[in-house]
Formats: C-alpha cells, structure tokens, sequence
C-alpha cells in the first residue's frame, strides 16, 4: 500500500501545494453525440456485403479456407523438415490409439481409423490453427459410445437375443442391419448434427457459449469423464464380459458387476495387462520428463501393440486362454452413405454436450498455440472447419472427433510449423487402412484398455493440482469438484449441465454478496481506500464514504441497504420513525392551562419527558458518498434503491453524492429523474476526491448536522422551549 501511495504521481506534489489549489473545481465533460440508428446506413451495409463481385469472392475463399493464403507462402526448406518428423509421429501414435477409441465409442476398429484419416484432411483446408491435432477424443468417444449404447437397447439389440434374431433393424428403412451396423448408423447420424450443429454456431458467430466453460468447469469435466473412462476400461483389462451400463450411475454400477464377476477374471488378459502398464507408463513418463532434451518420444504405445500382436498370433491366445481379439479389420475404404436421418431426432440431445464439448477444445487449443506461436486464430472459423471436420466424414462411416490435447502437444513439440503436418499423419494412417490393418487381427482387446487408460494421465493429475488451486480461488475448487463428482457419479452430459448451472450460480452468488466497506483518504494524498484492509487510512469528518463492488440490480437490492446501514451505522428509516414518535409525544403535551405561566411548565414537563423515553440517535455524518466505481450497470430495481436512500437520507439531514459513474450509469441517472431539479455537479462527481473536496467547500451552516433533538419536537414545541427558557431567565 505505502509502494502504491509513493508511485502515485500526484501525492508527492499536492502536499507542496497552497492550501488554495485543493479547492474543489467543478469539471463538466462534453459528450459526443451517440451514433443514431439509420435504416438507410443499415441498407446500405448489407447491399455492401452481398455484393458479388471478384474481389469479395476472393475474398470469402480466403475466409472460408485459410489454407490458400498460407500455403503459397509455405518454406518447403525451412518448414518442410518439422512437418514431416511431427506427421510421421502423430502418425504413428494415432494407429494404436484409433483402434482403441473405436472400442470406447462401441464402434469396430476400423471407423476410428477411418475418422483420424478424413478430420485431418479437412481440418486442412479450413483451419487457422497451424498446430492443433484434431481426431479421436477419449471424452467426446465416451459420451458417443453412451449414446450408440442407448439406441441399441432401444432396437433390442442389447435384450440378449443374438444379432440373426434381431436382422429387422433397419438402415434408412432398406437395408437389413446388424448390431455392428447399427452402430455405426447412429454415429454417423450422431456424427452429422454434431457438425452442423458446429457449423451453425460458427457461421451466427456464437462462439461466445463457450466463455460459459470455464477453465475449472472443462477440467472438472474432463477428469469426472475420464474415471469413467477407466472405469469402462477395467473390464477388458481383466477380460471381463459385463452388462455395459450408461446414464445416470454408470460408474457405481459398473464396479458393482466388476466386483460381482471378478472371479471370472481371465488371467491371460490380466497378466498381459499388467506387463503393457509397466513397459507403457515409465516411457510415457522419461518421454514426459525429457521432452526438451529429446528430439522425439519413444513410440512406445506401438511397439508394445506389435509385440503383443505377434505374441497373441503365434500363441494362440484366443484359442488356449479365451482372450477377446480385435478379429477381422478390413482394408480399403466402403462406399459413401448419407447418414440416417430417421434417427437425427432420436440424437438430436446427445449431439449438443458434444458438439458444444468439441468446438471448446478446439477453439481453446487453437487459441493456446497461436498465442504462443504469434499468429492469429479466428475463432469462428475454428468452429466451422471441426464443424465441417465432422460432417462431411459422417458420409464415410466416421464419428465426431475434435483437438486432442495429448496429440496437438506432441505435434508441436516435434517441430510442427503448419497443418502439412497433419497431411503426413493421415498418409501413415492412410496405409493402415490399405494394408496393414488385417495384421491387427490377433491384437488383444486388453492391450488397447490400456493404451486408453494410459492416456487419460492427464486428466486424472488434475488432482494433484487441486490444493493449488485452492489457495487461489476456493470458489473455482469447488466448480471443479461439483462437475468432476456430478460428471462420473452421475453421467456425462447431466454432468456438464449441473457444472455449468452450478458455475453460472456461484457467479450469481458473487454479485449477490459481495464485498462492502467504508473507505477512509490515504495521508497527504488523493487515494482512498479500505480501511478495513488497510493500516493507516484515515476517515474524513462527518464524511462516510461507502463502497458495493459489484453492479446494483434486484439480486442484491437488499444486501445493498443491509450493508449500508451497517457500515455508516445509520439507518435513515429508524431514525425518521424514531423523530415521528417523538413529535407524536410532543403533540400530546401541547394543552395549556389558563395561565401562562402553567402552560410553558407542562411544555417543559413534556419536553423532558420526551427526552427520557425516547432514545436520542446519534451521528457523525452529514455526508454519504457512494462509490460506484465497481457499478458496470444498473437495472430499474437497483436505480429505485438509489433514489430511495437519497430520499430517505436526505430527510434526516444527510446528503448523498454519487462518485465514479461511468457513462451509461451517468445517463441512466439522467434518465431516471435522479438530477430532476437538481445540479448535476451536486450529485455525480468523476472521483471521490472531487466529492470530498465539494462537501467540504460548503459553508458550515449548510452541511451541518442536525441534532436530533432538532426531530423529536415539532416546529412550534422548539419556538415554546425558547420562549420558556427566555421567560425563566426574566
């Protein structure tokens, strides 16, 4: 505070001054003239931005598809070297992890093979990102597969019967469909109103929804999905055939039938689990540690998914131990369908958390990077490329992807400098699906549980970081427990809307109550500040100065006056009805007797009596000055409140003035009638200091504080006390 006053240029010199120069001076300010709505400029813009000329075509492409204005300017020789290593790479850790999203989304194998290779390329073409990764996501692979998992109960597929009993599903009302394909039909489905969904937000520029998730609320999520996430994973880790259970205490249920069956573990898929851990997870975490020192991380994940691969082959583990194999992965690529769109209403709920979920990683992402990088990032148009991203792949059999954190950041830390990168990494997953994938044939479905839970580290060290973050904001803690508990225990989508409810209350809650407090000058300056906080702040005579840190409006009306009666210590409602009681006493004493002399001793009798029965108030203001510093806006409730206290204050002899408006509260005033009659320097001041400087240029007989004596007899009583005390002295 002392370091504050001293860097305050005007303190050091207003103690030199002449006593003159600290009078106040009243300062008018002259407003532009606010701009006035014309329909015709209104017209005449919108004639301007439907023109369809060359030049706004040009225009609009390089809007639409950002990639033709870096591309001509791209460095093969400087650039070309970093895209290639991070493509390769990302590449190479996507194959694995592909495999094992698609089992998590309750899709074969091969769709999240297809959906890495297609995201990318259209990510390509649209994106302003130079860094982001987009393709299978652990959370938005969870809320699908909760989703697919619903409408195959619904179709009967999930009533125990076997998949040629229940052949009458139908795809687009034609063509006869089993479990697997009925899957992969309501991805699709899923996967196409989640990208127009996305598309819409980007091109009615509502990116706005995402400052709603805030960085406590999408953290707490992502941790709460990701035990559920592992949840759903331990039965594969110990070759478990369970009921899948989705929706609301998805995870209880789920460790129940873990335990109920556990004897039934099977130990080939136990021990191969154990074993892929304890490779996996140390070189996840010597790449971690040394991730500046090396020029790549060890690929792990892949070596272990090949090894496990030849070992399950050439042992014949599904024959001899029973483990569950990923079995037949087709190569190539099946032909172009328009998505179901019988089932979009059946969909259309689940695709909003995840579209919204979806373009908030990876406008986040992009926006991380960019900053980082120094290039520009349009958010809007990083919604309608994920946007795009996600609704031309749902033609080719894919569902939603977004940015993923784990591999944008090792895109990046690999020397990735544009999206060519992304290029390479479809390329390497591109032959996957025309040779390699049949190979994956043997590969144990445990293996790819743990690739799964291995990556999900991330998420769940976030409770190492809670105490942190405690320390900072107690409130942000406890949005992140409210939404990581309601996300697992709950189910995923419940749980995104209890936290963001839950976060929109506590901001509520903030408004509502928030901080009040007198303050008080700092010495031989003009700053004024808590006193309460502060040490050596001194308090103006008869001067309170009160401070509400936040807008007034109807939420808070009444903490406003609560806390004001408190701070000052003056209630002006108790005191008027104190001086009405008074002169009501007063009132009854004013019947003479005949003489003279017996009616000025009764008045006095009353006028004692009065003076005994009714406590006299008192205190040691005249002035209130009211902060509105912190005020961003005021409702009609909260300007009421305003001219309800000048009124009542105003009658006991107090006067209210108004310090630091802002514009809008200045002409909201205006507008309300709170400077009807009056002077607008009287009332509205540009700091606190004027205010003071003001209050105290006024005459002493002005500002002077009445007595309360003054309240409790009426006019006529007092001019009966002079008179009394007059003719008792003669």
């Amino acid at each position: 505070m002392e370091s504050g006053t001293t860097e305050h240029g005007g303190d050091t010199l207003s103690s030199h001054l002449p006593e003159s120069s600290s009078h106040y001076i009243p300062i008018k300010l002259e407003e532009y003239e606010p701009p006035v709505f014309s329909a015709k400029k209104l017209l005449k813009k919108a004639k301007e931005a439907s023109q369809c000329d060359r030049r706004s075509i040009v225009t609009s492409l390089l809007r639409l598809f950002p990639v033709l204005e870096w591309l001509p300017c791209y460095s093969i020789k400087e650039q070309l070297l970093g895209d290639i290593i991070s493509g390769l790479l990302v590449g190479i850790v996507a194959i694995p992890q592909s495999i094992s999203y698609s089992i998590l989304a309750s899709q074969d194998p091969i769709y999240g093979l297809y959906t890495n290779f297609f995201c990318a390329i259209i990510y390509f073409f649209m994106a302003t990102s130079h860094h982001n990764c987009v393709g299978s996501f652990g959370v938005l692979c969870l809320m699908i597969g909760e989703s697919v998992n619903r409408q195959l109960k619904l179709a009967g597929f999930e009533s125990g019967a076997d998949a040629s009993s229940l052949a009458n599903a139908t795809l687009n009302g034609t063509v006869a469909c089993d479990k697997s394909c009925y899957a992969i039909t309501v991805a699709t489905s899923l996967t196409f109103l989640v990208g127009l969904y996305q598309i819409l937000l980007g091109v009615f520029q509502l990116g706005f929804i995402s400052v709603y998730l805030s960085e406590p609320l999408l953290s707490g999520f992502v941790t709460g999905s990701s035990l559920t996430i592992l949840t759903s994973q331990v039965s594969l880790l110990l070759g478990l055939k369970i009921p899948r259970h989705d929706g609301v205490g998805s995870l209880i249920l789920t460790w129940i039938e873990i335990f109920r069956y556990i004897w039934q573990t099977n130990i080939c898929d136990l021990v191969t689990s154990l074993v892929s851990l304890v490779l996996i997870v140390p070189i996840k975490e010597i790449n971690n540690l040394y991730k500046d020192k090396m020029k790549a991380p060890f690929p792990m994940e892949l070596l272990v998914v090949i090894a496990g691969t030849l070992l399950s082959h050439f042992f014949n583990f599904k024959e001899r131990y029973k483990s569950k194999i990923c079995g037949n992965i087709p190569t190539g690529f099946k032909q172009p369908a328009v998505p179901d769109l019988s089932l979009l209403s059946n969909v259309a709920l689940d695709a909003l958390p995840i579209a919204i979920i979806g373009f908030a990683m990876t406008v986040s992402l992009s926006e991380i990077f960019g900053k980082k990088h120094g290039y520009p990032v349009r958010a809007n148009q990083e919604m309608i490329a994920i946007g795009m991203g996600n609704l031309i792949p749902s033609f080719f059999y894919c569902f939603a992807s977004c940015a993923a954190l784990s591999k944008t950041l090792l895109k990046e830390s690999t020397g990735c400098r544009t999206q060519i990168s992304s290029l390479v990494s479809s390329f390497v997953l591109l032959l996957v699906l025309l040779w390699i994938a049949p190979l994956f044939y043997s590969l144990q479905t445990s293996i790819l549980g743990v690739v799964t839970i291995v990556n999900l580290r991330g998420g769940l060290r976030k409770f190492a970081d809670t105490p942190k973050m405690w320390q900072i904001s107690k409130i942000d803690t406890v949005i992140w427990w409210v939404t990581m508990l309601s996300s697992s225990l709950i189910s995923t989508e419940l749980g995104l809307l209890i936290g963001v409810c839950f976060s929109l209350l506590c901001i509520i809650f903030r408004t509502q109550r928030p901080r009040a407090t007198l303050l008080g000058k700092v010495s031989d300056s003009d700053i004024y500040e808590d006193q309460f906080n502060y040490k050596r702040i001194k308090s103006v005579a008869n001067i309170k100065i009160f401070r509400f840190d936040t807008s007034l409006y109807y939420a808070n009306k009444d903490y406003f006056r609560s806390s004001l009666f408190e701070k000052t210590g003056v209630n002006p409602s108790l005191v008027a009805a104190m001086k009405q009681k008074a002169e009501a006493k007063g009132q009854k004493n004013e019947d003479c007797f005949s003489s003279k002399f017996n009616c000025l001793k009764v008045t006095q009798k009353g006028a004692k009596k009065a003076s005994t029965d009714v406590p006299v108030p008192s205190f040691d203001m005249h002035t209130l000055i009211i902060d509105c510093g912190a005020m961003q806006f005021l409702d009609s409730v909260g300007l009421s409140v305003l001219k309800e206290t000048h009124q009542d204050y105003k009658k006991i002899g107090i006067q209210v003035l108004l310090a630091n408006c802002n514009p809008s509260l200045r002409h909201l005033l205006q507008a309300g009638g709170w400077l009807t009659g009056m002077e607008d320097t009287e009332l509205l001041f540009h700091s606190i200091h004027a205010a003071v400087q003001f209050v105290e240029k006024q005459p002493k007989a002005q500002r002077r504080s009445k007595m309360a004596e003054d309240y409790f007899l009426s006019p006529e009583a007092q001019d009966r006390f002079k008179d009394s005390s007059l003719d008792e002295h003669l």
